[in-house]
C-alpha cells in the first residue's frame, strides 16, 4: 500500500528512509512552532490561537503536499510574511482581523491561480541558469541561517555582520554539534543529520542548555478567526493583499525549484504535479487565515530531509504527523525548537550541498552570469527568497535585450519582470 501509492522503489527510496528525512525535516523547522505564535502575538493576535493555527496550516498543506503531490516539501507559515503581517497591523493602523482578511483573499487568489497552468508555465519558462542560481541562492540563504542561529556570525552595525561571541555555550555546543555532525557523514552514517541533532540535543540537555518543563500537554482550544473581510475594502488594502500574493507565489517557487532539483526530481526543467505541490501551499495559507496565522509557504528547511535520502510524499506525511503530533507534545518540542544550536549545524551542511548548481552556470557568457550572480548574492543578504528571485527576473530580460538575444526569452519572464519592478518599487 505504503509502496504503491509514494512509488518507492521507482524513486529508489524505502519507508526506513522516508521516516528518517521526514524526522529531520521536522526538526530543521519545528522553530516555527515558537517563533511564528512569537511574532503574530506582537501585533496582539493571542499566542496559544497561533500556536494552533501555525500546526494546522501546516499539517494541511504538508499532507496535500505528500498525498497529491508526492513530494518531500513541508508546508507552513512562513518566516517574513509574519514579520511583513506584524507591519501591516503596526503602519497601516488597521486590526488584525483585517490584516487576516487580506490574508484570506490572498489565499483564496492563490487557490485559483493553482487551479491554472499558470504558475507551472512559470517554471517552465525560467531559464536553466537562474533555476541553478535559485536552489544555490537558496543554499547559501539558509546556511547564512543556520550561521546567525548558532551565534557563528552575529550583526555589527559598520560591517552588517561579522564573527560572533565563540565564547557562548550555546554557539560552542552548535560548533560541537557542526563537527559531530561532519563526522558522522564522512563516516556515511545513514541518518547522519538527524543523529547529529539527536547528539547536540543530548549534550545540550546534560550541559544544562536544554531545559525540559515537562513533556505532554493538552493542545490549546480550536477556535475560528473573526476576520474582517469588509475591512479590506474599506480601507483599500489591495496592495496588501498583493504583496502577500506575489511573495507568497515566488517563494514557494523559488523552494519547489530548489528542493526538487536537489533531488533529482525535475524532469527536463519541468516540474510533474506542479499545479498539486501549488495547491498545497495556497490551501495551508487559505485555512491558516481563517485559524489565525499568516501565509504558508514551502520551507526551505525541507533541504535537510532531502540530504537524508528524503524523496516521496511519505517523508512529508512523517512530518506533518510529528507536527500534529506536537499539539500534544509541545513542552518537549517547545524546548527543542528553542535551542538554536540542535538545527543550525544541519542548515549550514544541507547549503553546502545545494551548491552544486554553480558548476552548471555558464560563467563566461555576462548575460547568463550576471542575473545567477546577483540571485544567489541577494537571497542571503535580503533574507527573502522572493527579493532574489524578483532580481534575477529583472536583469534576465534587459541584459538579453541589449545583448540582442531578447527573442530567447520567455514572454513570462517579460511580464514577471515588470510585475517585480512595481512591486519592488511601490510595496517593499
Amino acid at each position: 500500500m505504503v509502496e504503491r501509492l509514494f512509488k518507492l522503489s521507482e524513486l529508489n527510496t524505502n519507508v526506513k528512509t522516508e521516516v528518517l528525512a521526514g524526522l529531520t525535516t521536522f526538526m530543521a523547522m519545528a522553530y516555527i512552532i515558537v517563533v511564528n505564535p512569537a511574532i503574530l502575538s506582537s501585533a496582539g493576535v493571542p499566542f496559544n490561537q497561533v500556536f494552533t493555527a501555525t500546526i494546522i496550516a501546516a499539517v494541511t498543506g504538508t499532507v496535500i503536499m505528500a498525498l497529491f503531490a508526492n513530494y518531500p516539501v513541508a508546508i507552513a507559515p512562513g518566516m517574513g510574511l509574519n514579520a511583513y503581517f506584524a507591519s501591516v497591523v503596526a503602519t497601516q493602523g488597521v486590526s488584525y482581523q483585517i490584516v487576516f482578511g487580506t490574508v484570506f483573499l490572498a489565499g483564496v487568489l492563490f487557490v485559483l491561480l493553482s487551479l491554472t497552468k499558470l504558475r507551472e508555465m512559470v517554471i517552465e519558462s525560467i531559464p536553466e541558469s537562474l533555476k541553478h542560481a535559485i536552489t544555490s541562492g537558496i543554499g547559501l540563504f539558509i546556511a547564512f541561517i543556520g550561521l546567525k542561529m548558532a551565534g557563528i556570525v552575529a550583526p555589527n552595525k559598520e560591517t552588517m555582520v561579522s564573527i560572533g561571541n565563540l565564547h557562548q555555550p550555546g554557539t560552542l555546543l552548535a560548533i560541537a554539534g557542526l563537527f559531530i555532525t561532519l563526522i558522522l557523514l564522512v563516516r556515511k552514517v545513514k541518518g547522519a543529520l538527524f543523529f547529529g541533532m539527536m547528539v547536540t540535543a543530548v549534550i545540550g540537555y546534560f550541559t544544562g542548555l536544554l531545559k525540559l518543563n515537562g513533556v505532554v500537554s493538552a493542545p490549546p482550544a480550536l477556535v475560528f478567526f473573526d476576520m474582517d473581510i469588509a475591512g479590506v475594502f474599506s480601507h483599500g488594502l489591495f496592495t496588501v493583499v498583493f504583496a502577500f500574493l506575489l511573495v507568497t507565489i515566488f517563494d514557494t517557487t523559488g523552494t519547489l525549484i530548489g528542493v526538487t532539483e536537489q533531488a533529482g526530481l525535475m524532469k527536463d526543467g519541468k516540474l510533474p504535479r506542479a499545479n498539486a505541490a501549488f495547491t498545497a501551499d495556497a490551501v495551508a495559507t487559505t485555512v491558516g487565515a481563517a485559524l489565525g496565522t499568516s501565509p504558508a509557504t514551502a520551507y526551505i528547511e525541507s533541504t535537510t530531509g532531502v540530504a537524508e535520502g528524503g524523496r516521496t510524499g511519505l517523508t512529508t506525511l512523517t512530518t506533518a504527523g510529528l507536527m500534529l503530533a506536537a499539539l500534544f507534545f509541545s513542552p518537549l518540542v517547545l524546548a527543542i525548537a528553542s535551542l538554536p544550536a540542535i538545527t543550525a549545524p544541519a542548515l549550514i551542511i544541507v547549503g553546502c550541498y545545494m551548491m552544486e548548481g554553480l558548476a552548471k552556470i555558464n560563467w563566461r557568457e555576462l548575460d547568463d552570469a550576471f542575473p545567477a550572480f546577483i540571485i544567489i548574492l541577494s537571497m542571503p543578504l535580503t533574507s527573502s527568497i522572493a527579493t532574489g528571485i524578483a532580481l534575477g527576473f529583472i536583469t534576465y530580460p534587459i541584459i538579453k535585450l541589449v545583448s540582442g538575444k531578447g527573442k530567447n526569452v520567455h514572454p513570462l519572464i517579460y511580464a514577471f519582470g515588470l510585475l517585480f519592478v512595481v512591486q519592488l518599487y511601490f510595496f517593499s
